[in-house]
């Protein structure tokens, strides 16, 4: 089975997985997910995606399912059944099984799906001349509302909405503000400029979703000597930049080429994009190996 699913334990083909009609992330939205990359068998950034995830689950106040390390190897013996050496993991917990909107109406312990799948959001023409990008009318959900470092499923009706507007305008994403009218993130990415050889990209009060892949780039940036900010930005902080790209589990790190019709410094991939991209393809070959055999 090269696409599988694994739903609290067991495992089954894609096109045949099953969930229940009252799931409550099915009815409610009410659940966490986590988007994983595995590359030449080895999962990137397992721990970091837990980690988001337990501590999801305790704010949300879901019953443990499993243990961290049980859910670490379920993850691991699932993508180990798999016929696939590059392709995405979609970690899925809800509150569990039942009909109502108040949380006592769910009688099981949450449900934990485990789908080993392949994602290509992007094509390698994107990535090699950058994105087109609008700004979208949707802005992201306030932190008083619910905490953006939720990665909470009912939390993205909002970004789905603002990525059909991109999409009615034949973009490859949307940009999203805050309600202060600052730079907060593309619909399914965290963004980054450079200006004068400094990368800055916005600070996580924005109402940001802080991604592992962001955190990952701001961390191989400080390696190589690059002096990061976690600032404030406005659209004219994007429009005047010398480079822009994004990032995301999903996008990976992909150039910026316009926003709202303006030209982003060259319009194509900048030095130190170039050189964050090669350093990210370098990274991905240190993730958690699932294969026996494989070196750690």
């Amino acid at each position: 089975m090269p696409k599988l699913v694994w739903f609290n334990g067991s495992v089954s083909p894609l096109e045949s997985a099953q969930v229940p009609a009252a799931d409550h992330a099915h009815l409610y939205g009410d659940g966490l997910f986590e988007g994983i990359r595995f590359y030449n068998s080895r999962i990137f950034k397992l721990d970091e995606h837990l980690r988001r995830l337990y501590d999801g689950m305790r704010f949300l106040g879901f019953q443990e399912p499993m243990s961290y390390d049980a859910m670490r190897q379920a993850v691991i013996d699932t993508c180990a059944q798999a016929d696939l050496g590059d392709g995405y993991i979609r970690l899925n917990v809800t509150r569990g099984t039942g009909l109502g909107l108040d949380p006592r109406a769910v009688k099981t312990l949450p449900n934990v799906m485990i789908m080993i799948n392949t994602l290509a959001l992007y094509t390698p023409e994107q990535h090699e001349a950058g994105l087109d990008v609008v700004t979208t009318s949707w802005r992201v959900i306030q932190a008083d509302s619910l905490d953006p470092r939720l990665k909470c499923i009912g939390r993205y009706a909002a970004n789905i909405m603002a990525k059909r507007e991109a999409n009615m305008q034949n973009a490859g994403e949307g940009l999203m503000l805050n309600q202060q009218g600052y730079v907060a993130e593309c619909t399914g990415d965290n963004i980054f400029i450079v200006r004068d050889g400094v990368l800055r990209t916005p600070h996580p009060s924005c109402g940001i979703l802080q991604g592992i892949t962001r955190d990952t780039v701001i961390e191989l940036a400080k390696r190589a000597g690059i002096e990061v900010r976690e600032e404030f930005l406005t659209i004219y902080d994007i429009t005047s930049a010398d480079e822009a790209f994004l990032t995301g589990t999903a996008a990976e790190v992909i150039p910026m080429r316009s926003l709202d019709g303006r030209i982003l410094g060259s319009g194509s991939a900048g030095p130190m994009t170039k050189q964050l991209v090669a350093a990210f393809r370098e990274e991905i070959k240190l993730g958690t190996p699932y294969l026996v055999g494989t070196t750690a």
